[in-house]
C-alpha cells in the first residue's frame, strides 16, 4: 500500500498516511480562510492507520452543525498541517499542500461554495455545496 508523508515547514511536524485519499475537498468557509490565510482550504481524507512524527499544538474550533473539529499545527513554524473531529475515530484531513506533490489527485467537493471568493474556479467535475453538504 502506497504511503504519503506531508510536514510543515519547517519539517518538526509530519503525518503519514497510507492509501489513497477517501476525498479531496475544498472548503471556502471563512473559518477556513482565516485559518489558512488563503482563500480556501485544501483538504484529503485518510483512513486510519496513520502516523503523526513530532509534536503538535491544537485548536478546537466548532463548526456551524456543532462538530468540534481538532486542529493541529507545528507550534515551531505554525504550518496547520491535519485536523480530526472529535468523536470520530478512525480518520484523518490533511492539508494538500503540505504534502507538496503537484501531481496530488484533484478536489471532488466544495463546500460553503456561498463563501467562494468569484474568482476562484473550481475543478471539473467538481460538486459544489451551498454551505455543508447533508
Amino acid at each position: 500500500m502506497p504511503t504519503r508523508t506531508a510536514s510543515c515547514t519547517c519539517g518538526q511536524l509530519s503525518i503519514e498516511v497510507q492509501g489513497a485519499p477517501t476525498g479531496v475537498g475544498l472548503c471556502h468557509c471563512l473559518a477556513c480562510q482565516q485559518r489558512t490565510g488563503s482563500v480556501f482550504a485544501a483538504l484529503a481524507g485518510f483512513a486510519a492507520p496513520y502516523q503523526v512524527t513530532g509534536s503538535a499544538t491544537e485548536y478546537v474550533r466548532t463548526g456551524d452543525q456543532g462538530a468540534k473539529f481538532i486542529f493541529r499545527f507545528c507550534p515551531v513554524c505554525g504550518t496547520n498541517l491535519f485536523h480530526t473531529e472529535d468523536g470520530i475515530t478512525g480518520r484523518v484531513s490533511v492539508a494538500v499542500g503540505a504534502f507538496a506533490d503537484p501531481g496530488f489527485p484533484a478536489p471532488q467537493v466544495s463546500v460553503y461554495d456561498c463563501r467562494r471568493h468569484p474568482w476562484v474556479q473550481l475543478p471539473p467535475g467538481a460538486v459544489a455545496f451551498k454551505k455543508d453538504p447533508p
